[in-house]
């Protein structure tokens, strides 16, 4: 077996992510024959690129959004509509009324905050009602459609659950941006740059080394072993995506109306 190991940069990942997606076949299969739904969420724009083959504004594509060292929202005006494709087609429906027609082979697409290596799965919510994630898992959970989570690997924490229960919007009696809640999310498909290389070639990979500066902050260090003719594919997505621009900061106007210490 040959080994290599590449670094990604956050935008460079979410792209990775994004385009191996695309060959996970729950997608691959609500696409051709069912619903897919994508949320907001910042790796979720690369994801809607990805599939209409169109270019959006992706920090747009959000409702939170961490920037400038602090937790805030996306200027309401601003924010893109999630997407929703019926048997691959972009249609203008609200999603939340689509949902309520999922079924078993359906698939919701929701970005996160956190996860652990125990698969939990953190959502911050600003929303008292929990907002998208409150909607929509519910639905999801309960007709065993798909809930997918794309996730940077700059997103490993020690313990979702445990960040969870010390969490809350009316817990939290300061914030460095907007007071949030967490939620821990145990159903559904985490999907990570390491699942991305796996589900796309046979490979393993590994997380070997995380961070930098220059730009390279939040960077990944991927371990790949795999056969000569794998890892010469692989290394050939990885540098598809060097060079993916970052994301301007989007966040509503200071001062709002929220407590906030900065």
């Amino acid at each position: 077996m040959e080994r290599a190991i590449i670094t990604l940069d956050v935008a460079e990942s979410k792209r990775l992510i994004a385009r191996s997606l695309l060959e996970f076949h729950p997608v691959q299969r609500a696409l051709r024959e069912g619903k897919v739904i994508v949320a907001g969420g910042t790796t979720n724009g690369y994801i809607y690129e990805e599939i209409t083959g169109k270019k959006i504004k992706k920090d747009k594509y959000t409702a939170g959004i961490t920037c400038k060292g602090r937790m805030c929202v996306t200027p309401s005006a601003d924010r893109i509509a999630p997407g929703v494709f019926i048997r691959g087609e972009e249609v203008e429906q609200d999603w939340m009324e689509v949902v309520e027609e999922f079924t078993a082979h359906d698939v919701f697409i929701k970005g996160g905050n956190a996860f652990d290596l125990e698969g939990n799965v953190g959502i911050m919510v600003g929303n008292p009602r929990s907002g998208t994630i409150g909607r929509a898992l519910p639905i999801v959970n309960a007709r065993g459609a798909e809930l997918i989570l794309p996730l940077g690997l700059e997103k490993l924490v020690p313990s979702v659950p445990e960040a969870a229960s010390l969490m809350g919007i009316d817990v939290l009696s300061k914030g460095m941006g907007m007071k949030v809640g967490l939620n821990c999310i145990t159903y559904g498909t985490l999907f990570t740059e390491v699942h991305a290389l796996e589900t796309l070639f046979e490979v393993e990979a590994f997380p070997a080394g995380a961070g930098g500066v220059g730009g390279s902050e939040g960077s990944q260090s991927i371990l790949i072993v795999g056969s000569e003719e794998e890892l010469e594919r692989a290394l050939k997505l990885a540098l598809s995506v060097k060079g993916e621009p970052p994301l301007p900061e989007n966040k509503r106007d200071c001062p709002c109306d929220e407590q906030c210490i900065l």
